[in-house]
């Protein structure tokens, strides 16, 4: 069985997809603290040919606040029709505009009173329902009872209590956790280091390193499921083996 683990973004990029379509089980990481000016309630999208932030507004902004406890903002006020309007104009001309943009509208206009981590797991839920994905998705906050402990110790513990033989985690991670660490533990640790093909995006030179969205108004669902298998894993062994190499050679 294999484990991913993140923290819910609104709309996240492709990898983010990869990663769940790579594993058996995904842990929305929503008790963990939630970071200014990351991508939990933004991200960008394309609009009028350059890459455009979008951003859900957020009230009572703590870096001492878990995702889960930080809730939508009703200011400024009309902001849902504004980001509505933003994706509407920025998509509206695009292929499969009509089947993707009710998705955006429903977890927009569903938003009130609800935390981002609400938010931003039904974005990622609608995503998979619109893609047929059937990786099982769990909350952090409701299985495991271990959110006193940190980091990596923590990573491993939910990995044991899922009794899992393989941990893949976002490429982003590789500095967080030693190989070590997880091979005392019975778990292979692989990072997943995710690839986008260009796509045609209307009549533009291609912009990469947006929402899924963008991927879904362009692309029809068979080929958004081809998109999701591109991508490698790599052992935190062999990534120590490579480094000690480099350092030895340098």
């Amino acid at each position: 069985m294999k484990l991913g683990i993140m923290q819910p973004y609104v709309f996240p990029y492709s990898g983010y997809f990869q990663l769940i379509n790579a594993v058996d089980k995904f842990v929305f990481y929503d008790d963990v603290t939630f970071i200014k000016k990351g991508w939990i309630n933004r991200n960008h999208i394309l609009l009028n040919r350059k890459k455009y932030l979008f951003s859900i507004p957020v009230k009572n902004i703590s870096s001492f606040a878990a995702i889960n406890a930080t809730f939508v903002s009703d200011k400024p006020f009309h902001w849902k029709k504004k980001i509505l309007n933003t994706f509407g104009s920025a998509y509206s001309r695009a292929p499969f505009f009509k089947n993707v943009f009710p998705i955006i509208e429903e977890v927009i206009n569903s938003s009130s009173d609800q935390s981002i981590s609400t938010v931003a797991k039904n974005s990622v839920k609608m995503v998979m329902q619109y893609l047929e994905m059937q990786t099982v998705i769990v909350e952090s906050s409701s299985v495991y009872n271990n959110n006193e402990l940190k980091s990596e110790e923590r990573v491993i513990d939910i990995c044991k209590q899922e009794k899992v033989s393989t941990y893949i985690n976002a490429g982003g991670g590789i500095d967080l956790y030693r190989t070590e660490n997880f091979e005392n533990a019975g778990i292979n640790l692989f990072f997943m280091e995710p690839g986008l093909q260009p796509y045609r995006q209307f009549r533009n030179e291609f912009v990469p390193g947006l929402s899924i969205v963008d991927v879904l108004m362009f692309n029809p669902v068979e080929e958004v499921r081809r998109m999701l298998e591109n991508y490698n894993l790599i052992s935190s062994r062999e990534l120590y083996n490579i480094t000690t190499n480099k350092v030895k050679q340098s």
